[in-house]
């Protein structure tokens, strides 16, 4: 087989220039993918037809067949993966004309045009035809005219179409993963059982697994999809536990309640557990999954996906798209165009008001047209200026409950036409039949508002090919949460509860009273949204994850450290003669924002951050007293803590330390001279990768270092791609870049390495020292704090009863004689004894100190002459029972105490105040 770069054993020459990471190997293939964009976009333009899109379906189908070549390109080129797509229909309709002939028709929509935009991969279907064959010629005949369409069929006999399509998919598997529960068991249509319907569904994914194996190469990826198809993945593996598999499912996954009451549940989770990447339309829909396969199965969920005895199953939200240039494209079709003249001509001087769904329980019709009439009742002024065109497509007809249904719909469409028609217009105009593509393109090109109320689906695409058509018109999006599009394009929607009909009527006003700065910036936004993550862009994705799939998982436990002894602390404080007190500043000082709803929480106001309002008076008290010390150590920049602490008398350090000066001074810097800084391009770039696929994430670029906060997405999705972040950079483009990556609790930082505050405290204590001239040891310090881990060397740094060596960082002291930077004969020898007492440190420990003690101090070209080992005499002499370190919310700490939040931090130094 021609060379496959994911298998591809005899080629060592170039092993160095491939990336060492999946993350790695992602970002290069995205960063190729928009380089190539344009210019694909320039070949498809090449074609004269407006609607180039079908025929460009029928040449990919119909190029180089991989019967004849499985690895040649239709341009001549070669493919460098092969791709087998395995669904229950194949992309193309079979028609039998006699014995051995066979019409195709292709089908323009979903998968096909999706897989067009993937790169160097030869995709092949492999699928049922929908038509029965039984014959053997009839088989032969289909098989050899399906393959100039790349496509392989699958031969199901009626019975088993019978029992598992129309029994187990369509009748318990469909209902159930829409939230319509489970049939009751004398209601499974003419079958005897679940168990028939079960067994039948197992040996339909069999004969789909066996047609795999007989085409499979080493070195295919096999790409499963739906819920047709779960226990494909499974009978794959157990062939070959080689093969490199995936499964992705196009409609919700329930959660794990409502899963649980599936029959043989177990077994369709494992054997969707053989795949080796899941991927949902919606983190939602993963986490659903998760779920099922921890509380069910009892297996171990990881933010990487579900571990069953070592081995992980990836699991990942993959949001699909459509092909919006098709879309746009159509609209310059004359024919299109003559389209859309009919239709203003024949609602001029009304608002069009459109819906398109299948005939279909879960798609909300009967509750879009009972809000629409509901609007009416409430709006006169609109009775006959606004229409509705609903679009239903019959879906199922011969199932009594959407028989059902249709009958539902039709009364009261007619009911509402006869209340609020007239002779010659009507509110609703229903059509039960689909329209072609270029009759929707008009529709939706001219429609002022489409309405989506569905109950519960995959995704609606429908919203989307709306959008793709409202470039000229800027029509407004009513898009139900139970959606999957709510997720994509909840921000320029009106998101409404389909099953609270007064909201959906509310909406309705909303969106014909929107302002036209007000729709053209919602429809901007969905726009952008679906003109970039389009259905090539996920299928493109998908196969990239599905080659670099890689997971870990680490866990720590730690005791929790008992609350602050805050009586105690106070009468320490007031019986010692000279006090230190740090503090730390973001959800140690700050004001709590209150946002019961994380999801929907005020993240403006919390990145603001601001000090706590009772707090100061307390604290002009703490640093107004000439025995205490107040030093504000904080990771943010320095506008942040001159804005918040500028009027009160104390020591400020920025970016842990690495800035620092007291109120009455100027900023001076602990920065080598000659820093490296070079590294901060590539971890920019990965850090906006990162921000673009974690909604609601974003990152700080500062002097000294670089920070993605995850805190307002999902946490569980954030976790997910923090975990890929850090994988990433350990290995990646840093890997030799004098840094360290420091993981918070919702955050990734990335600073100069051998910066700690813990390491920084020495330098700010010989720069306090020496301001003040202080004349006797500190005897009490109170370290208070949320501080990240690696930062928590600053609590056992002044731990009295550790030995000096702990954590490689020297204690400091005090020169007797206030000598001057320039008296190095002072600090030789402190610097000799202090050798002398210590334990012998560690390579890197040495290394971390010898760092510090060449880094002094600048502003604007002046360093201080301030070194923290050229003293003489202990500036600490702390007791135990003197020393306080408290973490603030952080119950994995190495601090001594614990307060709950920065509530408790004001409560317990207002108590302190007021005692002294």
């Amino acid at each position: 087989m021609p060379g496959n770069k994911y298998n591809n054993n005899n080629d060592h020459a170039n092993s160095s220039s491939v990336p060492s990471s999946r993350i790695e190997r992602l970002l290069r293939e995205r960063e190729l993918r928009k380089n190539s964009r344009a210019s694909y976009s320039n070949e498809s333009s090449v074609n004269d037809g407006v609607d180039s899109s079908d025929n460009l379906l029928e040449q990919y189908l119909e190029g180089a067949s991989a019967a004849r070549d499985g690895w040649e390109k239709p341009d001549g080129g070669l493919f460098t993966q092969r791709l087998l797509v395995v669904a229950n229909r194949l992309p193309v309709s079979a028609v039998r004309r006699g014995e051995e002939s066979w019409s195709l028709e292709v089908s323009a929509g979903g998968l096909v045009s999706a897989l067009l935009g993937v790169k160097e991969v030869e995709a092949k279907w492999i699928g049922w035809a929908g038509v029965n064959v039984p014959d053997e010629p009839g088989q032969r005949a289909l098989t050899k005219a399906l393959a100039e369409k790349r496509c392989i069929p699958v031969f199901l006999d009626e019975e088993v179409v019978h029992q598992y399509y129309n029994g187990y998919c369509n009748n318990i598997l469909w209902p159930l993963f829409h939230y319509l529960g489970l049939p009751q068991e004398d209601r499974l249509a003419t079958t005897r059982s679940f168990q028939s319907q079960f067994a039948a569904y197992k040996k339909a994914n069999q004969m789909f697994a066996d047609v795999v194996n007989e085409h499979y190469e080493e070195g295919d990826v096999v790409w499963c999809h739906d819920y047709h198809l779960m226990f494909l993945p499974k009978c794959l593996k157990d062939h070959n536990s080689n093969m490199k598999v995936g499964w992705f499912l196009h409609t919700p996954f329930p959660s794990s309640e409502i899963h649980r009451t599936l029959p043989s549940r177990s077994e369709l989770l494992r054997a969707v557990l053989a795949a080796d990447l899941v991927g949902f339309h919606t983190y939602d829909y993963a986490r659903h999954f998760v779920s099922a396969c921890t509380r069910i199965l009892g297996l171990e969920g990881t933010p990487e996906g579900v571990e069953d005895q070592g081995r992980l199953t990836r699991v990942a939200a993959f949001p699909i798209g459509i092909d919006s240039d098709r879309f746009i494209r159509a609209l310059e079709n004359p024919q299109v165009q003559e389209h859309m003249k009919e239709l203003k001509e024949r609602f001029s001087g009304r608002k069009v008001m459109l819906g398109v769904d299948r005939l279909d329980m879960i798609k909300g019709i009967p509750q879009k047209i009972l809000a629409f009439e509901k609007f009416l009742e409430e709006n006169q002024y609109w009775r006959d200026k606004v229409v509705l065109l609903q679009i239903a497509v019959p879906t199922r007809t011969d199932v009594p409950e959407y028989q059902k249904l249709t009958s539902q719909v039709h009364e009261i469409v007619g009911r509402i036409n006869g209340r609020f028609g007239s002779l010659t217009t009507v509110p609703i105009h229903h059509l039960d039949r689909s329209l072609d593509f270029q009759a929707l393109c008009a529709l939706y090109a001219v429609t002022d508002i489409a309405i989506v109320t569905s109950l519960r689906d995959g995704m609606n695409l429908v919203s989307y090919e709306f959008v793709a058509c409202q470039d000229a018109k800027r029509g407004v999006l009513i898009l139900s949460e139970f959606a999957g599009a709510a997720q994509s394009l909840g921000a320029g929607a009106i998101l409404v509860n389909p099953w609270n009909i007064t909201e959906v009527a509310a909406s309705i006003g909303q969106a014909l009273n929107m302002s036209a700065e007000e729709r053209e910036k919602r429809h901007r936004h969905n726009f952008l949204h679906v003109t970039t993550h389009t259905a090539q862009e996920w299928a493109e994705t998908f196969v990239s994850e599905l080659n670099d799939t890689v997971v870990e998982a680490q866990q720590r436990t730690r005791q929790v450290p008992p609350p602050l002894p805050i009586e105690e602390a106070i009468e320490r404080y007031l019986q010692s003669s000279n006090r230190l007190i740090i503090l730390g500043f973001s959800a140690t000082l700050t004001e709590p924002v209150d946002t019961p709803d994380r999801r929907g929480g005020d993240q403006i106001r919390e990145m603001d951050l601001k000090l706590h309002p009772e707090l100061k008076e307390s604290l002009m008290k703490l640093c107004d007293d000439p025995h205490t010390t107040v030093v504000v150590l904080s990771g943010s920049d320095r506008s942040i803590l001159d804005d918040n602490f500028g009027e009160f008398n104390m020591w400020l350090a920025a970016e842990n330390g690495m800035f620092l000066r007291s109120t009455k001074g100027t900023w001076m810097t602990t920065m080598p001279e000659h820093s490296n800084m070079e590294w901060v391009d590539s971890v920019k770039h990965v850090f906006e990768y990162f921000t673009e696929r974690t909604p609601r994430s974003h990152f700080e670029l500062r002097e000294t270092s670089l920070v993605w906060n995850y805190k307002y997405a999902d946490v569980e999705f954030g976790r997910l791609q923090a975990r890929d972040m850090l994988q990433h950079l350990w290995t990646g483009p840093i890997s030799n870049a004098s840094v360290d990556v420091v993981q918070g609790s919702r955050s990734v930082e990335v600073r100069a390495a051998g910066v700690t505050k813990g390491i920084t405290i020495v330098r700010i204590l010989g720069e306090i020292v020496h301001s003040k001239s202080i004349s006797s040891p500190i005897d009490y310090v109170l370290c208070i704090g949320h501080f990240l881990g690696k930062d928590e060397d600053i609590y056992t740094f002044f731990e009295p009863e550790l030995p000096y060596n702990g954590m490689g960082i020297p204690r400091p002291k005090l020169n007797d004689t206030a000598k001057g930077p320039g008296d190095k004969k002072p600090g030789k020898s402190g610097s000799k004894t202090s050798q002398k007492q210590r334990a012998p440190q560690s390579l890197d420990n040495k290394r971390t100190t010898n760092n510090n003690r060449n880094n002094g101090f600048e502003n604007g070209g002046k360093r201080s002459s301030v070194s923290a080992d050229k003293v003489s005499w202990n500036v600490l002499d702390l007791k135990a029972d003197n020393y306080f370190s408290c973490a603030v919310g952080r119950t994995r700490t190495n601090a001594r105490y614990l307060l709950q939040s920065s509530d408790d931090v004001v409560a317990f130094l207002k108590d302190l105040t007021q005692a002294s």
